[in-house]
């Protein structure tokens, strides 16, 4: 077992000792390689994740109008910042934000059937909001 796999803050400090002391001969590029991607995805699955609990709170504020709460448009006002700010921080995204709208919408549709005890039938099968009216700050559905 390397340190990689055996200690991977261990691991992770030396290889930033190594890059900063220019020591390329003793760096780990595969496991490097690897990070570096799986760091890129994790960017991914936070923009995935916010627009999922974005979409599941405008489809219960639509579908569940009797139970809409201050609680629900604050989580939305909250995801809608992170979501801004993640895309503003990481502007290539942008480019993934098609797919994970689509991702998000599914997995959110999952969590406003699970939240709400409504059926799935309730609900639209494709998303009835634009990705603009989505992360529009002054947009809530009827």
């Amino acid at each position: 077992m390397n340190l990689y796999e055996a200690d991977f803050y261990r691991w992770t400090r030396e290889q930033s000792q190594f890059l900063g002391d220019r020591e390329w001969e003793k760096l780990d590029i595969e496991c490097l390689v690897e990070e570096l991607v799986e760091l890129g995805n994790r960017h991914e699955q936070q923009l995935e994740s916010r627009l999922r609990i974005l979409l599941a709170h405008l489809l219960k504020w639509q579908f569940q109008a009797e139970r809409r709460s201050n609680s629900w448009q604050a989580t939305i006002r909250e995801q809608r910042r992170g979501t801004k700010r993640l895309l503003d921080k990481n502007p290539s995204l942008k480019s993934y934000l098609p797919e994970a709208f689509a991702i998000g919408y599914e997995d959110g549709l999952d969590l406003a059937v699970k939240e709400t005890n409504l059926s799935f039938d309730t609900f639209p099968l494709e998303c009835p909001y634009s990705l603009e009216q989505v992360l529009n700050n002054n947009f809530l559905p009827k």
